[in-house]
C-alpha cells in the first residue's frame, strides 16, 4: 500500500516539475549553466594560441580552468569558431 502511494506521489513530482520547466520555456528561460566565456572571448584565445601564447596562461588570464581552454582549442588544431 505504502509503495503505491510513493509511486504515484512520485508521479505528481514528476509533473508538476516538467510542466515547471515548459512554463519557464514559454518565459523565453533556458535551463543550464551559463557558459564561462563570450564567443568574442574565444576568439581572442583562438588568436592568442596562434600568436604563441601558453593554455596555461592564457587559463589564468581569463580566470578559467585549463581544461576548459583544452576542449575548445585542442592541441594541433586552431578553432576559430566554438561550437556552442
Amino acid at each position: 500500500m505504502m509503495g503505491a502511494l510513493a509511486e504515484m506521489e512520485r508521479e505528481l513530482i514528476v509533473e508538476r516539475t516538467l510542466a515547471g520547466l515548459a512554463a519557464a520555456r514559454a518565459q523565453g528561460r533556458v535551463g543550464g549553466r551559463r557558459p564561462k566565456l563570450t564567443k568574442e572571448q574565444h576568439e581572442q584565445i583562438a588568436r592568442l594560441l596562434q600568436k604563441g601564447y601558453d593554455r596555461k596562461r592564457l587559463a589564468i588570464i581569463y580566470d578559467i580552468g585549463l581544461s576548459t581552454i583544452y576542449r575548445y582549442h585542442p592541441v594541433g588544431t586552431v578553432i576559430t569558431q566554438p561550437e556552442m
